[in-house]
């Protein structure tokens, strides 16, 4: 009886090493979308523009619950993931803004566009995440996803050392990865997106 237990025991290891492994791409692209923050930040200081910007919230998850749902994946699921990639990245912008303001400015900088420079990189990530989350989808049906999903993101911080707000960011971000966080009754969001409460 013993050296079965103990048989489960490694399988279940050798599961979770796995599917932190596996998660590492995933987490990985949504930090990439969270160094954006600093840069779309700057743009938004130059234009003196509000961080809030609920129409192209709106398109971003509408666009990315299209996508999904066509590989596959939950629409809800796919909403509130992005709704989160979202979150996430306007927490970094106002932690910077706030900043720069009690500084008297933002750093030395050049030009940033929003629309030529930034969104495009956006875009490409977005598609990225996409291709990720249908890679791993079997991960979020597991009881250990929220577990592996933590993991994975310390190991990715622990790699790249990108700084505490940083990181409370990007637990943020991954917060809506598994899929107990799409369950339960649904809330709206501006312009008519619906998304499940965690």
């Amino acid at each position: 009886m013993i050296p079965f237990i103990f048989a489960i025991g490694v399988v279940s290891t050798m599961w979770g090493q796995g599917a932190i492994d596996r998660l590492q791409p995933l987490v990985e692209t949504s930090a990439r979308r969270l160094v954006l923050a600093r840069e779309v930040a700057l743009a938004k200081w130059d234009t003196r523009s509000p961080v809030e910007d609920q129409t192209r919230e709106a398109q971003i998850i509408t666009a990315a619950a299209k996508d999904g749902e066509a590989k596959g994946l939950d629409r809800t699921f796919i909403s509130n993931f992005f709704a989160a990639q979202i979150e996430a990245n306007k927490l970094i912008q106002y932690s910077l803004l706030a900043e720069w303001h009690r500084a008297g400015g933002a750093p030395k900088h050049a030009p940033v566009s929003l629309t030529e420079h930034i969104r495009p990189q956006l875009d490409q990530i977005e598609a990225a995440l996409i291709a990720e989350l249908v890679e791993t989808k079997d991960i979020r049906t597991n009881a250990s996803c929220r577990d592996n999903t933590a993991k994975a993101v310390r190991k990715n911080l622990a790699q790249r050392h990108l700084g505490t707000l940083m990181a409370i960011a990007l637990d943020r971000a991954m917060e809506a990865n598994c899929s107990g966080t799409t369950a339960g009754k649904e809330i709206e969001r501006p312009n008519g997106i619906s998304l499940a409460r965690p």
